[in-house]
């Protein structure tokens, strides 16, 4: 609602990959939860991401699919939540085809470190949090002074609300706990995310620090082969010219 030379929102305007990705994830919960009602929980199975179905029988997909996959009304109404409060301005900063990759990375790397440390599990893994957290990470990277406010009252920056979360992750995935919460893939999609930007997952980076390194390496053996070509010829007693 705007008032003369002021507009009032709720929040930042939803950008174009952030409205795709919203939508097919409410259109994957809709056909879950009808699936759920029947009885039927193989999309779960097949698709959400099961550490010993993707090493033993390779079930790659579940890398992405799971991403899409939510546990209950609260667990999607979050996510998609602060993917739109954070990954529209994000999005609007990256690019709309760097965001996309960027989120999908972050995800996929948040899967990956989650089967790193329960290979054998048989336990599904369902959720964008991975992706959610990656971006959090993100946020807080490229716009550490700003402020978000914890329950629409108390101002944080987002360099310490980042933080915070990260810590809480971090002794919650080395806690014990029977928590169903997998702590593990938030921690890897916030690395993930601070791999990503500060350029340490790109290939052509990657490429280069070789050929860096590699012509480094070259270079110091030619210095010291020049330097032993260079050396005066040592000398021997009888070693004279005859005029």
């Amino acid at each position: 609602m705007a008032y003369g030379p002021y507009q009032v929102t709720l929040g930042p305007r939803i950008s174009p990959v952030v409205k795709y990705l919203i939508i097919a994830n409410v259109v994957v919960f809709l056909w879950q939860t009808l699936a759920s009602l029947v009885g039927s929980y193989e999309i779960i199975r097949i698709f959400g991401l099961t550490p010993y179905l993707v090493i033993a029988r390779l079930y790659f997909w579940q890398l992405v699919t799971y991403l899409f996959l939510h546990g209950d009304l609260l667990h999607i109404l979050f996510n998609m939540f602060a993917l739109w409060m954070f990954g529209s301005e994000l999005e609007r900063y990256l690019g709309s085809s760097e965001f996309l990759k960027f989120y999908f990375i972050t995800g996929v790397g948040a899967g990956l470190f989650s089967l790193l440390f329960h290979p054998f599990s048989t336990i599904p893994t369902i959720g964008a949090s991975g992706a959610i957290y990656g971006i959090l990470m993100a946020y807080g990277m490229m716009f550490p002074k700003r402020y978000v406010y914890l329950y629409f009252l108390f101002p944080v920056k987002v360099k310490y609300f980042v933080a915070v979360l990260g810590l809480i992750a971090f002794l919650s995935a080395l806690s014990a706990s029977q928590s169903p919460v997998d702590n593990f893939a938030h921690l890897g999609g916030m690395l993930f995310a601070f791999l990503y930007l500060k350029g340490l997952l790109s290939l052509s980076n990657i490429r280069q620090n070789y050929y860096r390194w590699k012509l480094k390496k070259m270079r110091s053996r030619f210095e010291v082969h020049e330097g032993r070509r260079n050396d005066p010829p040592r000398r021997r007693d009888d070693d004279y010219w005859i005029n």
